[in-house]
Formats: structure tokens, C-alpha cells, sequence
């Protein structure tokens, strides 16, 4: 899954090269005639550099390699992220989604989406800066869901467009299924019944949520654990 993502997003960042070109891509000719054309085209260079930032930024910032070895690289690529989400991708996400293909119901998925992920964000650094590093890793796994959308999106309308889907409707269904879906997942996968975790003071605890062993406890409370 982290490498069909990192891939999914390299791709997106290569394809995204044509709006920073001379020529007009096909997909910004598909909109005009827009309103505040140069507000536009700022707002979607701006939206496409965030994401191509942020996505592969989430990827690395729950390497396993990252959170023991590097624990200060992942503080200062976590702010950073957090800095591109709130103050980049969301805004210019929902400045687009109000010119989107498919009307009303495309705009309202895309902004469920950027309040999603805006109010994950926020509380993905509310958590952290508490050291409540097991919340911290439920919301920061919906800001990576999130942003995955785009690229399980495009999967989808390749696949519905082989398929011969309607493209409105196959639009529609490869925006909000992803958005939902990723929702639906974190919550399942973050809210099965919480495990002791052995408190520690790096993000390490994210990565150790097993049940206490008797060793694990001090040499009394293991004794009359044992009935001795």
C-alpha cells in the first residue's frame, strides 16, 4: 500500500509539471472561462506543490526507520506538513472545489474532505504537543488517508473509464467512495478495544502497543499476578 502510494504520487507530481508550463493543460482549458482566472491558476500551482509535498511527507513520517532513529526529523517534518495542510492545501483546496466538474455534489465532497483533513491536522498536533502519541497516530493516519484520496481517485477513474462508467457519475463515485472510505477505515482500524501500552517518552509508543507482559511489570505486582 506505501509504495502503490509513493508511486500514485510521483505520478501525480510528474503529470502536475503542465500547469506550471507556458501552454494551458487541458484540464484548466476545461474550466474557462473562469471569473478571477490568475486567483485560480494560484490557487491550483499552490494546491498542487502542497500536495505533492504532503503526501509523500505523510508516507516517511510513519516509516518505522523515521520514528525510532530520527525522532527529531519527525517533529520538524510533521510541522512542516501540518504548516503546507493548513495553510496551502486546504485553502486552495477549497477555493478549487468551488469551480469543480460534477457541480454541487464534487464540491461538497472535495470540502469534506479539506475538514477532514484540517480538523485531523489540528488535533494530530494537539495530541503530539500533549504526548498523547496513540490519538496522535489515529489522527495523523486521517490526514494520510485524506490525502491519499487523490491518488486511489485516479485509480478509480482509470478503472471506471476502462469499464465504459458514465463519467459523471464514475467522477462522482471516485471522489466520494475514497473520501468516506478512508474515514470508515481509520476509524475501524484506530477504535478496536485499546491495548496497556507501556508508557514512553518518544513516538515509539506508537509502534509498541502490546498488551503488558508479566515481565513487563515490577517484580511485586508480577507475584501476586501470579497468585504468589
Amino acid at each position: 500500500m506505501v509504495v502503490a502510494l509513493a508511486l500514485g504520487s510521483a505520478a501525480i507530481a510528474v503529470a502536475s509539471l503542465v500547469y506550471f508550463g507556458e501552454e494551458l493543460a487541458p484540464f484548466v482549458l476545461e474550466k474557462l472561462p473562469l471569473p478571477l482566472e490568475d486567483v485560480w491558476m494560484l490557487a491550483l500551482r499552490a494546491h498542487v506543490v502542497a500536495a505533492v509535498i504532503c503526501l509523500p511527507a505523510c508516507l516517511l513520517l510513519f516509516s518505522t526507520a523515521v520514528v525510532r532513529r530520527a525522532p527529531r526529523l519527525h517533529r520538524w517534518l510533521g510541522r512542516v506538513t501540518g504548516v503546507l495542510v493548513l495553510l496551502a492545501l486546504v485553502p486552495s483546496g477549497f477555493y478549487l472545489s468551488l469551480f469543480a466538474k460534477g457541480g454541487l455534489p464534487s464540491t461538497l465532497g472535495f470540502m469534506l474532505s479539506g475538514i477532514i483533513t484540517a480538523v485531523a491536522m489540528v488535533q494530530g498536533v494537539r495530541t503530539a504537543r500533549a504526548r498523547r502519541f496513540v490519538e496522535h497516530r489515529r489522527w495523523a493516519l486521517h490526514v494520510l488517508g485524506q490525502l491519499s484520496v487523490a491518488v486511489v481517485s485516479r485509480a478509480m477513474l482509470f478503472a471506471f473509464d476502462a469499464a465504459g462508467v458514465e463519467e459523471e457519475l464514475a467522477y462522482l463515485v471516485s471522489l466520494w467512495l475514497p473520501v468516506v472510505g478512508s474515514l470508515v477505515l481509520v476509524e475501524l482500524v484506530t477504535r478496536r478495544p485499546k491495548l496497556a501500552i507501556r508508557r514512553n517518552r518518544t513516538h515509539e509508543a506508537l509502534l509498541d502497543a502490546r498488551p503488558l507482559r508479566l515481565r513487563d511489570l515490577r517484580p511485586d505486582a508480577a507475584r501476586v499476578a501470579r497468585g504468589g
